[in-house]
Protein backbone atom coordinates (compact mmCIF):
# COMPACT_ATOMS: atom_id res chain seq x y z
CA UNK A 1 0.00 0.00 0.00
CA UNK A 2 1.53 3.61 -0.98
CA UNK A 3 2.14 5.74 2.20
CA UNK A 4 0.39 9.22 1.26
CA UNK A 5 1.72 12.17 1.91
CA UNK A 6 -0.19 12.73 5.30
CA UNK A 7 1.47 9.64 6.31
CA UNK A 8 4.75 10.92 5.65
CA UNK A 9 4.20 14.61 7.76
CA UNK A 10 2.79 12.80 10.27
CA UNK A 11 5.83 10.75 10.59
CA UNK A 12 8.42 13.61 9.91
CA UNK A 13 6.48 15.94 12.74
CA UNK A 14 6.50 13.00 15.27
CA UNK A 15 10.40 12.27 14.85
CA UNK A 16 11.25 16.21 14.91
CA UNK A 17 8.34 17.04 17.60
CA UNK A 18 9.99 14.07 20.17
CA UNK A 19 13.32 15.47 19.42
CA UNK A 20 12.37 19.04 20.40
CA UNK A 21 11.15 17.41 23.41
CA UNK A 22 13.65 14.74 24.60
CA UNK A 23 16.29 17.85 24.36
CA UNK A 24 14.17 21.04 25.45
CA UNK A 25 11.67 20.01 28.25
CA UNK A 26 12.16 17.95 30.98
CA UNK A 27 9.69 16.55 33.32
CA UNK A 28 11.62 15.00 36.21
CA UNK A 29 9.71 12.16 37.58
CA UNK A 30 7.51 11.56 34.76
CA UNK A 31 7.65 9.57 31.52
CA UNK A 32 7.00 11.56 28.69
CA UNK A 33 5.95 9.60 25.39
CA UNK A 34 5.01 10.76 21.75
CA UNK A 35 2.96 8.30 21.19
CA UNK A 36 1.39 9.57 17.25
CA UNK A 37 1.27 12.59 15.57
CA UNK A 38 -1.87 13.38 13.10
CA UNK A 39 -2.32 16.07 10.92
CA UNK A 40 -5.57 17.31 9.16
CA UNK A 41 -6.21 16.97 5.40
CA UNK A 42 -5.36 20.04 4.67
CA UNK A 43 -2.09 20.20 6.80
CA UNK A 44 -3.85 22.91 8.99
CA UNK A 45 -3.39 21.73 12.38
CA UNK A 46 -2.18 18.62 14.31
CA UNK A 47 -2.58 16.73 17.25
CA UNK A 48 0.10 15.55 19.08
CA UNK A 49 -0.70 12.49 21.25
CA UNK A 50 1.42 12.65 24.44
CA UNK A 51 1.57 9.58 27.35
CA UNK A 52 2.89 10.40 30.55
CA UNK A 53 3.96 7.87 33.27
CA UNK A 54 2.67 8.30 36.15
CA UNK A 55 -1.03 9.04 34.80
CA UNK A 56 -1.82 11.89 37.13
CA UNK A 57 0.69 14.18 36.45
CA UNK A 58 -0.54 13.92 32.65
CA UNK A 59 -2.89 17.03 32.82
CA UNK A 60 0.63 19.36 33.73
CA UNK A 61 2.71 18.00 31.66
CA UNK A 62 0.29 18.78 28.71
CA UNK A 63 -0.08 21.86 30.08
CA UNK A 64 3.40 23.00 30.25
CA UNK A 65 3.53 21.68 26.50
CA UNK A 66 0.89 23.40 25.03
CA UNK A 67 2.16 26.71 27.03
CA UNK A 68 5.58 25.95 24.95
CA UNK A 69 4.26 24.91 21.72
CA UNK A 70 5.29 28.44 20.33
CA UNK A 71 9.00 27.30 20.71
CA UNK A 72 8.50 23.78 19.46
CA UNK A 73 6.31 25.27 16.13
CA UNK A 74 9.08 28.03 15.97
CA UNK A 75 11.57 24.99 15.92
CA UNK A 76 9.94 22.81 13.55
CA UNK A 77 9.57 25.96 11.25
CA UNK A 78 13.53 26.61 11.17
CA UNK A 79 14.01 22.70 10.42
CA UNK A 80 11.70 21.94 8.30
CA UNK A 81 11.73 22.82 4.21
CA UNK A 82 7.62 22.36 3.74
CA UNK A 83 5.03 24.65 2.86
CA UNK A 84 2.26 24.84 4.90
CA UNK A 85 3.52 23.40 8.81
CA UNK A 86 0.82 22.38 10.43
CA UNK A 87 -0.12 24.12 14.12
CA UNK A 88 0.67 21.80 16.83
CA UNK A 89 -1.74 20.96 19.71
CA UNK A 90 -1.32 18.51 21.95
CA UNK A 91 -3.37 16.28 23.73
CA UNK A 92 -3.32 13.52 25.74
CA UNK A 93 -3.29 9.77 24.56
CA UNK A 94 -6.51 7.71 25.45
CA UNK A 95 -5.67 4.43 23.71
CA UNK A 96 -2.76 3.60 25.98
CA UNK A 97 -4.53 4.48 29.62
CA UNK A 98 -7.32 1.92 27.27
CA UNK A 99 -4.72 -0.27 26.50
CA UNK A 100 -3.51 -0.46 30.08
CA UNK A 101 -7.05 -0.86 31.75
CA UNK A 102 -7.68 -4.12 29.57
CA UNK A 103 -4.22 -5.40 30.81
CA UNK A 104 -5.40 -5.37 34.20
CA UNK A 105 -8.86 -6.70 33.95
CA UNK A 106 -6.99 -10.02 32.07
CA UNK A 107 -4.81 -10.05 34.83
CA UNK A 108 -7.37 -10.10 37.10
CA UNK A 109 -9.10 -12.64 34.91
CA UNK A 110 -6.72 -14.86 35.37
CA UNK A 111 -6.15 -14.50 38.74
CA UNK A 112 -9.60 -15.80 39.67
CA UNK A 113 -9.48 -18.56 36.87
CA UNK A 114 -6.07 -19.95 38.68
Amino acid sequence: MPTTRIEKVNSLLQHEIGTILSRDFNFSGSLVTLTRVEANGNLQEAKAYISVMPEDKTDHVIGVLNKGVYDVQQKINKKLNMRPIPKIRFVKDEIIAEAARIEELLEKIKEVEN
